[in-house]
């Protein structure tokens, strides 16, 4: 199978071609904030000075684990990361931490976004084998100009709950053949305080990114670009774990080609290889209340190719794309006495696994007339495992392959009609998924949710998911509302059962887990959307989302979201603006003791903010001062790792110049 890697490597560099086109049934995060030009920034109506995990958080199809005041696990349809795809601009990016504490999200800032790209089920299997569906992140590309022309905007603020300084910039030359991109941000916090303003320990971080992208244009349809981030946190507290990060760091770079054609049926044709490294260190050298002391460094390498091709006719329209990647991952626990000289055991929780993935999609878009049009597509996917020390997997998996090829196949179909102010759609999907790298070969992995350890299992059958979902909405001047369920069917749904033989490692461990396969689990998801122009000033919007997840004998599945809601209302003013919202949970009754949850109360946070426009000389300028859970409300969700509390009331200020 070493040949697999260089033939897909090859084949990349032939093909050339990646286009991220968005098709009309997906989903499209961004908040668009009209400054000069056709700029773009990321935001949420209550807050401008957000972070990823925050602007997510909008959606009603994320939900987060959160184990801290950073680095936030998102949830996309109530199904953990295994069961998704995150992507940057089309790219795979494999976290190097075992627990989880290093999602994609956290290696970019939201200042270097343009937009975030939501599909659901099967339709996110463009850039990988899929469940839940994908996020992909689509960084600013400032387009070629006619004349030469400077963009930038710098935002600057405080935090008072947990003293968190920030600074974000970013800065854009566009020309006839050059195109610039620039940013930087930093964020220094330290611990936040709770509604009982009693001090959460561990929960301080520090964060730096800075990224660039150049682009070229070699002729009038065609262009080059290259484009490298760099992020760095240091010092990050986790409060629900028993251990911290140390240092965290991230490079990933790309370089792109991109033709355009005026004539025939294909319309652009795009190709980017790219490679990105992560280094990871969990430590515990700041809980000296730890009996023994651990080490869990890790490491994760990716290279790969995106090659995609537009094609349109007339009412037609096609993606085609191809994607592959190789990924390597590597896992390290070491333990110490007190004295950290003396090293007492190591084992590789990843033991070297080597991932690579070939897969060939297409994106159907046929318009029968005005009011309706049909959506198709799937994909088929060659995923190739090998773990480098496969006598960790012996030890409990006997004779266990050292390799193992799985094919991974996807299919979707959708249909929407609109006429007047009503819309309507359904859609239909199956598709297949491999085992995550801890899924398939990690190695006492400590839970500390739930207090096990667990164990991979190499010799899963992939995870094969049905779903269905509909939409019917109406729009109108004045109001909107548009209800959204979907519903998926999972055949060998993964999940981890108590191991009757083996002892834990981890002294905090209650025993130990293995990944298994239920015969199916079944999951359902409710959105409903509304919004109100009470003025052409005043508007009201409004999120009800509910969930219900269940195993194969009608245990209730983890981490489901319970009955929530988000109400807001907006008043603006020629350059005054005020916001203010309510969100909260229900009371989580579906919860899952197997699997270490309680039963979380419902809960209701008030949030309020004020922002004012103002130039000075020709710097746009915004100053923002707000306050998140008003009246202090001491609360955990059903997310919160370990029922850690929330935030209490944090008062915030912002002040950002745009030119």
């Amino acid at each position: 199978m070493k040949q697999f890697g260089i033939i897909l490597m090859f084949l990349g560099v032939v093909m050339n071609a990646q286009n991220r086109k968005t098709r009309k049934d997906s989903i499209t995060l961004l908040e668009k904030v009209e400054v000069k030009g056709s700029k773009k920034k990321m935001g949420t109506d209550m807050k401008m000075s957000v972070s990823v995990d925050e602007f997510l958080a909008s959606s009603d199809k994320i939900s987060f684990i959160k184990r801290g005041a950073y680095a936030w696990e998102p949830l996309l349809n109530n199904m953990s990361t295994e069961r998704s795809v995150v992507t940057i601009d089309g790219m795979r990016i494999f976290g190097a931490c075992t627990d989880k504490m290093d999602p994609v999200t956290s290696y970019l800032e939201s200042n270097t976004l343009s937009s975030i790209d939501i599909k659901s089920g099967q339709e996110g299997s463009s850039h990988g084998a899929t469940v839940a569906g994908s996020i992909d992140l689509k960084r600013k590309s400032t387009p070629f100009g006619l004349e030469k022309k400077w963009n930038g905007a710098y935002q600057t603020g405080f935090e008072f709950n947990n003293k968190q300084f920030f600074n974000l910039g970013n800065i854009s030359y566009s020309g006839k053949k050059l195109v610039v991109d620039g940013s930087i941000s930093f964020r220094k916090a330290q611990n936040y305080y709770d509604g009982n303003d009693a001090e959460v320990n561990h929960s301080q971080y520090n964060k730096f990114n800075t990224g660039i992208g150049i682009a070229y244009k070699t002729s009038p349809l065609s262009s080059v670009r290259i484009d490298a981030i760099f992020d760095m946190a240091k010092n990050v507290g986790f409060p629900a774990l028993p251990m911290d990060l140390w240092l965290s760091r991230a490079m990933i770079t790309s370089a792109s080609y991109k033709q355009l054609f005026n004539e025939g049926l294909i319309k652009s044709w795009d190709t980017k290889i790219y490679y990105n490294t992560i280094e990871h260190y969990m430590d515990d050298t700041r809980r000296p209340e730890n009996l023994v002391h651990m080490d869990m460094p890790g490491w994760s390498t990716t290279y790969g190719l995106v090659s995609s091709v537009n094609l349109k006719k007339e009412r037609y329209s096609s993606a085609i794309e191809l994607n592959m990647y190789n990924n390597t991952s590597i896992a390290e626990m070491r333990m110490y006495p007190q004295d950290r000289k003396n090293r007492t055991m190591f084992a590789y929780s990843w033991p070297w696994v080597t991932t690579r993935f070939a897969g060939l999609s297409m994106n159907n878009n046929w318009e029968i007339s005005d009011k309706s049009n049909v959506s198709f597509g799937g994909s088929l996917g060659l995923n190739y495992n090998e773990s480098k020390y496969a006598e960790f997997n012996w030890i409990f998996h006997p004779g266990a392959p050292q390799q193992k090829t799985r094919i991974l196949p996807s299919l979707h179909a959708g249909y929407q009609f609109t006429e007047n102010h009503f819309s309507f759609s359904v859609g239909t999907g199956y598709g297949h998924r491999a085992p995550s790298v801890s899924e398939g070969y990690g190695y006492y992995i400590y839970n500390s949710f739930d207090r096990y350890d667990y164990i991979g299992n190499p010799n899963l059958k992939n995870e094969i998911s049905y779903e269905t979902n509909a939409s019917v909405g109406f729009k109108n001047e004045k109001m909107s509302i548009e209800a959204k369920v979907n519903y998926f069917y999972i055949q060998n749904y993964i999940i981890g059962k108590i191991l009757s033989l083996g002892s834990p490692m981890n002294y905090q461990s209650v025993g130990v887990k293995a990944y298994t396969s239920l015969d199916h689990a079944t999951l359902f998801n409710m959105a409903l959307n509304a919004g109100y122009s009470f003025l052409p000033e005043l508007h009201w919007k409004g999120t009800l989302t509910y969930a219900r997840g269940r195993d194969d004998k009608g245990k209730n599945l983890p981490f489901i979201r319970p009955l929530s809601y988000l109400t807001s209302l907006h008043f603006t003013h020629q350059n005054l603006g005020i916001q203010t919202s309510v969100n909260g949970d229900f009371i989580q009754r579906n919860y899952s003791p197997e699997y270490g949850e309680d039963k979380t109360p419902a809960y209701a946070v008030w949030n309020f903010s004020v922002n004012y426009t103002f130039n000075i000389q020709k710097l746009k300028t915004v100053f923002q001062v707000g306050a998140e859970n008003l009246l202090n409300k001491y609360y955990s969700t059903y997310a919160d790792w370990g029922n850690i509390p929330r935030m209490g009331r944090n008062i915030y200020t912002s002040l950002q110049f745009n030119f």
